[in-house]
């Protein structure tokens, strides 16, 4: 069958994996960065050792580097194609069938993954006043892809096309309606396709049907939002018309009353980037501690520093607020799963996250929830009525699944 390969385009980087359309498994990876600048730098690795288990590393991997002059997407993909050319898998061995790209935001007119035309170029540009600092950089991937593989289709996966399931209730802002239409202010959500793969792989994972289950994902990374699941679909989520609502995050404020902001644009005179910058680069644990990584916050948390003590309850309260709330939205839950770079590495967040919930059924084993393995592996304790679940996500794999419903 070939093989799909999967972009992610950044402004001043992309990048990319080759995954085998039979088997799933992963045949190569790379990031292409600093294009535009003096000198770029690519990085090439090789995968090798047998079929992948989600989650799991393979048993090998070579990792090839060079520094070079990347003046444009255009070029950056003359490296990736140099690179497999030299280090391998021979693309002529596995011949991309098709390429799928992430498009951070879709609007509420890409619900599903979408093959890719001149007309949806369009939209994908036109969508960019909502995400101004991404969909631009996944236009400019996407021409660049199709210029390297011009015979071949191309298939845009939307972040938020997974949220489209939401109700009217659950995605309206109460504010004037003609001025939110005119505008398309409303809830869109963000990691849809990371919410999805979990949700499903969760459900697989106990070998329950998705239908009559009622799921809450934690998707914690630098960025972080939550959904809670119903039936497979996303019925409530933590991000908004953009990813900077809902949960506290490394460097986002998340969830904010209004107006502070006219309060700090009226008595401290801060401009409107001003504002941005303060939500988006200056909020969130680096805000609070000085520090985004939450490795770095349970650092400070042990050591007894009080900027980090504080940040860490913060985060930790936001995550209980949501989880209640779905839990209420949902009429109960079946299952929580935690994932993303936080959420699979951090015991002490999950922990104290649900340790509040017990009366919902909700509990974390500590021994289980310390265990390092790979793999979904569960937390809560033997028999507990809600299952809780560490399921390592793959949005590259869902990305590359997505591509081949929509290519055959």
């Amino acid at each position: 069958m070939g093989a799909v390969l999967v972009v992610n385009s950044g402004s001043s980087s992309f990048k990319y994996q080759l995954i085998d359309a039979e088997t799933e498994r992963r045949l190569a990876s790379g990031l292409v960065e600093r294009i535009g600048e003096e000198m770029g730098h690519a990085s090439h690795t090789v995968t090798g050792g047998g079929a992948d288990e989600v989650g799991a590393r393979a048993l090998y991997e070579a990792t090839y580097e060079r520094d070079l002059p990347i003046p444009d997407h255009t070029a950056g993909f003359r490296v990736m194609l140099e690179a497999f050319a030299q280090d391998g898998p021979s693309l002529e061995a596995h011949p991309p069938v098709a390429v799928g790209h992430r498009v951070v935001h879709g609007g509420a007119r890409f619900f599903e993954p979408t093959l890719i035309t001149a007309l949806v170029e369009i939209n994908i540009d036109e969508l960019s006043v909502l995400a101004p600092l991404h969909n631009p950089a996944n236009l400019q991937g996407i021409r660049a892809a199709r210029a390297a593989f011009p015979d071949i289709p191309h298939v845009a996966v939307f972040d938020t096309a997974f949220h489209q399931t939401l109700s009217p209730a659950a995605y309206t802002y109460a504010i004037d309606k003609e001025l939110a239409d005119a505008h398309r202010v409303r809830r869109y959500g963000f990691h849809g396709t990371s919410h999805k793969f979990v949700s499903e792989q969760a459900a697989a994972y106990l070998g329950r049907d998705l239908a009559g289950l009622r799921q809450i994902v934690f998707h914690l990374g630098n960025g972080a939002s939550v959904t809670a699941i119903k039936d497979g679909r996303s019925v409530e989520t933590s991000m908004g018309l953009t990813p900077l609502e809902g949960l506290v995050m490394g460097t986002r404020s998340g969830d904010l009353d209004p107006a502070v902001l006219l309060h700090l644009a009226r008595r401290a005179d801060l401009s409107i980037a001003d504002l941005d910058a303060l939500l988006n680069k200056r909020g969130g644990l680096q805000g609070l501690a000085g520090v985004s990584d939450m490795r770095d916050i349970v650092a400070g948390v042990e050591s007894g520093e009080d900027a980090a003590t504080l940040a860490f309850d913060v985060y930790i309260h936001r995550l209980r607020a949501y989880a209640g709330a779905y839990i209420a939205q949902l009429g109960g839950v079946d299952v929580i799963s935690f994932t993303a770079g936080v959420g699979e590495n951090a015991p002490r967040v999950r922990a104290e996250a649900l340790a509040t919930l017990g009366f919902a059924g909700i509990g974390v084993d500590p021994r289980r929830n310390a265990e390092r393995v790979r793999g979904i592996r569960p937390i809560s304790p033997e028999g507990a009525p809600v299952t809780v679940l560490v399921v390592p996500t793959d949005e590259e794999l869902e990305i590359a699944r997505q591509t081949l419903l929509v290519t055959g």
